[in-house]
């Protein structure tokens, strides 16, 4: 099945979504990580769709969507949050499943604990915990602060397998659809990463949003942690206790990853499709 391109709006943006499946079936949201896009979960949505409806957004400030109007404040929580709520009115979706990596799955926590409490019924959180190591952000405030320009596509794409190489082993075909999906021309011609550097600004405006204990142990429905084994966002240690803690997950560790696992081999879409059954 081939995916749907779509606008909405949303708390006041325009919203890109990459639509999976036929809109009856139940809603499932998959949301991707700081710097990325929602065409990152196209294997596993492709797959998903035979079962779901599934909704992969691209976040305000990245890929299709809108750019910030005052970065300190539309960079944050609380307005990727209004922005899913307005985009699960749009299809008129009442209860929805939600698999979210890195940035992804704190937001899932945040609304499920919050505005979305009772709507959304299954959450995965991949590679990311409600206490992540300064190590950890820094490497990504770094890459993604500074993004880099280039004069061809192809430099762009070894770049993006540098800085992603914890993705682990992946098909030339996934990273030439992320090298697609990841860059825009600059005023001058030349290639750089399709999102707004101004998103980092969260780290500086909005550090509460990295502080999700509270909402974390509020959560009491069927939860799935995943994990790779060298990521340096989730620690053993953190996911560790986060098994023993609010929804008190399975955590399933895949040894090939860092941060994050993609969840486009058959293995992680069998584990995920149990999982949300």
């Amino acid at each position: 099945m081939k995916p749907v391109s779509t606008y909405i709006p949303a708390a006041g943006f325009e919203l890109h979504v990459t639509e999976w499946g036929d809109r009856s079936r139940p809603a499932l949201v998959m949301w991707h990580g700081l710097a990325r896009t929602g065409r990152d979960f196209d294997e596993v949505a492709e797959a998903l769709s035979d079962t779901y409806f599934v909704m992969c957004p691209d976040t305000l400030g990245r890929g299709l969507s809108s750019w910030a109007r005052d970065p300190a404040t539309d960079y944050s929580y609380a307005t990727f949050g209004a922005t899913a709520q307005a985009m699960l009115n749009h299809y008129g979706v009442e209860k929805t499943r939600w698999i979210g990596t890195s940035m992804g799955g704190l937001i899932g926590v945040t609304l499920a604990a919050g505005v979305l409490e009772g709507r959304i019924t299954h959450l995965v959180i991949n590679d990311v915990g409600p206490d992540i190591p300064k190590a950890g952000t820094g490497r990504i405030v770094e890459y993604v602060g500074n993004p880099p320009v280039y004069q061809r596509i192809e430099e762009l794409e070894a770049w993006l397998r540098r800085n992603y190489a914890p993705f682990g082993e992946n098909t030339p075909a996934f990273w030439r659809r992320m090298a697609d999906t990841s860059s825009r021309r600059t005023d001058d011609g030349r290639i750089t990463v399709h999102y707004d550097p101004q998103i980092v600004a969260q780290f500086t405006h909005h550090k509460g949003d990295l502080d999700i204990w509270s909402s974390y142990d509020r959560l009491t429905i069927p939860t799935l942690l995943l994990r790779g084994r060298t990521s340096d966002v989730l620690s053993a240690e953190t996911a560790g206790e986060m098994t023993k803690r609010g929804p008190r997950p399975r955590l399933v560790t895949f040894e090939e990853y860092g941060h994050a696992p993609t969840l486009a081999s058959g293995r992680e879409i069998a584990l995920l499709r149990e999982f949300l059954a």
